[in-house]
């Protein structure tokens, strides 16, 4: 899962977070697809997951502030989508808190974080860019 270019929305600081959410996703994909032995492949997953955990809450935040400073007038759906997702994020890694790690249910979560980011920096995201340069300007 690459980073790629026509998902700019035309603010470096969001552009930036983007390519490290591509990043790290991506490392997260590999870790859950690769064949080594799932013991292995563990402290990879809880790495990930911790990171996301952290970084989506400093990211939404920026984003959310962004739309606030531009005047987006979509902001109130926009971050209701990011508390949904920061929801289902918290409510997986509750699950493996009292769950355990299986390799299935982290395979799936990873598709769904896959598909969900693309989808929203691809959709969603595009749409406060799109707003920006109708405004006449990038941040």
């Amino acid at each position: 899962m690459m980073w790629k270019e026509h998902y700019r929305v035309g603010a470096d600081l969001i552009d930036n977070q983007h390519q490290e959410l591509f990043k790290r996703v991506s490392s997260f994909i590999k870790a859950v697809q690769t064949k080594a032995p799932w013991e292995e492949r563990k402290a990879e997953v809880l790495a990930t997951l911790e990171f996301m955990q952290h970084y989506v809450i400093i990211h939404f935040s920026d984003e959310e502030a962004l739309q606030k400073e531009i005047g987006y007038p979509a902001a109130d759906q926009h971050t209701e989508i990011h508390e949904n997702f920061k929801a289902e994020v918290g409510a997986f890694a509750n699950k493996i808190e009292q769950e355990g790690l299986d390799e299935q249910g982290v395979q799936e979560f990873a598709a769904r974080v896959m598909t969900w980011l693309i989808m929203h920096v691809a959709g969603e995201d595009q749409k406060i860019g799109q707003f920006m340069r109708e405004q006449g300007g990038s941040q």
